[in-house]
């Protein structure tokens, strides 16, 4: 009788943690359950739609065409804090657009670095960017930018990577110092990194249980801040401008968690090993970083740029997480990619 009352609590206990780790189905925009469709799309290859949002001068006139990778719990409806003028100047026309699952681009359950890459050389592709453009990669927007690096470097004209979140577990860095630089991570975001990367399919279920705090990044932790990125925060809030995040309408899940399991987890290359794609210096990588950013370990991005000497490392002293929302830094990392130049600092 024992036996049987411990096979039946065996068996409920076993459903119960079944249902615990399974995400609900998406809800895809413009399906009857669904958030609407309101953004211009483009259909991929294999069915999926791709909603963008296009920015600066008239694709027609423009001499620099841009893609814009947003960052975590983000879309493409975050406008990249560039001055008109310098849009004007240049003649740049940008275009961001829904990364997979998140906004009103349809999830991708087969989301790997590789097909971020794809979809955004489908993406130019649609638009008629023509054979070559720039990339930007902001934050976590920036494994897409390396999955750029990768698969499609014969695309790109130039690349900029703006405090693109590392993967502890890339072969090149030293276990040590992937070790040490973990320690500085706020202890919650650790927790999460750990089982994006060890227990990948329990990731549904640690991010929802409520007895322990999960992602920092993805609660919003002010934690994660340092006290230059509080100034930025602080300085946008008062702006009074308001944008409807989007991010995760369609569900937590294909968005903010495919993201971590995507970046956090084993990747089909190790960045360090990619070969430099402008051999005759015609165009340039960049690579931005805040000393202060407490998401990103500066000592990773620092030992990265030495194995990669032709990335134009680039280190921010005074810089957060955010610094790329201070007045003027915007302009001085988009003109540093396009032509080489930085404006004055502001």
């Amino acid at each position: 009788m024992i036996s049987r009352v411990a096979i039946v609590v065996l068996m409920a206990l076993l459903g119960w943690v079944y249902k615990a780790i399974q995400p609900p189905p998406p809800m895809i925009c413009g399906s009857p359950n669904g958030p609407p469709v309101t953004s211009p799309r483009i259909q991929l290859r294999d069915g999926r739609f791709l909603a963008y949002k296009e920015w600066g001068v008239p694709k027609e006139n423009a001499r620099y065409k841009l893609i814009l990778c947003h960052a975590f719990d983000a879309t493409k409806d975050f406008p990249l804090p560039v001055s008109q003028e310098l849009v004007e100047e240049l003649g740049i026309y940008m275009v961001s657009y829904d990364r997979a699952g998140y906004g009103e681009s349809d999830p991708n359950s087969k989301r790997s670095v590789k097909s971020e890459a794809l979809d955004v050389e489908e993406l130019a592709d649609n638009l008629h960017l023509g054979s070559k453009f720039y990339v930007m990669g902001a934050s976590m927007g920036g494994y897409t930018a390396w999955g750029c690096l990768k698969y499609i470097p014969h695309r790109l004209a130039g690349v900029a990577l703006v405090v693109p979140v590392v993967n502890y577990w890339w072969s090149s860095f030293p276990r040590e110092l992937a070790k040490e630089a973990m320690k500085t991570v706020v202890p919650s975001e650790r927790r999460t990194l750990l089982v994006a990367h060890y227990a990948p399919s329990l990731l549904y279920a640690w991010m929802t249980q409520k007895w322990f705090a999960s992602a920092a990044a993805a609660s919003r932790d002010p934690g994660i801040f340092s006290e230059s990125d509080l100034k930025v925060l602080h300085r946008l809030l008062s702006s009074g401008s308001f944008i409807e995040n989007k991010s995760r309408q369609q569900g937590i899940y294909e968005s903010i968690h495919r993201d971590l399991r995507v970046m956090f987890g084993n990747w089909e290359f190790d960045p360090m090993n990619i070969t430099n794609p402008f051999p005759q210096n015609e165009g340039s990588v960049h690579l931005w970083q805040g000393y202060h950013d407490r998401l990103v370990p500066v000592q990773l991005q620092r030992f990265l740029s030495e194995k990669l000497p032709w990335i134009r490392y680039h280190e921010v002293p005074d810089g957060g997480h955010m610094f790329m929302f201070a007045d003027g830094f915007t302009d001085r990392i988009v003109k540093m990619l396009l032509i080489g130049e930085e404006t004055s600092a502001m």
